[in-house]
């Protein structure tokens, strides 16, 4: 049975380990990094035209502060399907998903034509610059930090030495910051065999450049950049691993 590294961040990390074992796939966690809810001032809805998530953590750390209430009215502009179901779940009601990247993030936003700016609760670090991406279609935004993510400062030996031995074939990497995390942890341990040998599937080709920059031989990119795409990209590599 191939066997696959998950590197998300809970509760994404359980919902992906359900689904691989669902595809007959085993699967290992390790969180490389982890939520903690900001408490910057909110501003108040009134004089929003929606709200933009980039990430479901965003959603998770405005629940952990009792604040969805105060947006349940706004549109929500959700990056992916994935966001899309929380701020649903969350009781959002009129949610419409990019289905895809931050670009595409922008482009529905862009597309939407709202006539007031948009809130964009996100994480302390950012990977685009939505207000400057909206800003050129004339929205504003106001961004207001309500997470950030703790990353991991180790990667367990007996993980290491599973990867060497081939006891774990590959790796799901669902951001750029997680690849980056995982290079810097293991490349040096892991040597030129784990280095081959090691699948990295990875949800965009920015999330494999520093996997790819770091030495690892086979790094992979899913055709959709969501969680569908990434259970069809590690079937498909189990499926090849057991051909050859």
């Amino acid at each position: 049975m191939t066997t696959i590294l998950v590197t998300r961040p809970e509760p994404d990390l359980g919902h992906s380990t359900v689904r691989l074992r669902a595809l007959n796939l085993d699967a290992v966690k390790l969180p490389l990094m982890r939520r903690v809810t900001l408490f910057h001032d909110l501003p108040p809805a009134e004089g929003f035209g929606g709200i933009a998530i980039s990430s479901a953590n965003a959603l998770r750390a405005l629940d952990e502060r009792g604040a969805v209430r105060a947006y349940e009215n706004l549109p929500v502009f959700a990056v992916g399907d994935g966001s899309a179901r929380e701020a649903q779940f969350l009781g959002f009601t009129d949610v419409r998903s990019a289905n895809g990247s931050f670009e595409d993030l922008v482009t529905l936003i862009a597309e939407s034509r709202p006539t007031a700016p948009i809130f964009y609760p996100s994480g302390s670090r950012l990977s685009g610059d939505l207000n400057a991406a909206l800003g050129a279609h004339g929205v504003g935004v106001t961004r207001v930090p309500v997470y950030e993510m703790e990353e991991a400062e180790e990667v367990p030996t007996a993980i290491i030495e599973q990867i060497r031995d081939g006891l774990i074939d590959a790796g799901l990497f669902y951001s750029r910051r997680t690849a980056a995390i995982f290079a810097d942890l293991t490349r040096a341990a892991l040597g030129e065999r784990g280095l081959e040998d090691f699948g990295a599937l990875c949800i965009s080709r920015k999330a494999a450049e520093p996997l790819a920059e770091a030495g690892f031989k086979r790094v992979l990119v899913a055709e959709r950049p969501d969680e569908e795409g990434m259970m069809v990209l590690a079937l498909a590599f189990a499926r090849a691993q057991n051909a050859s």
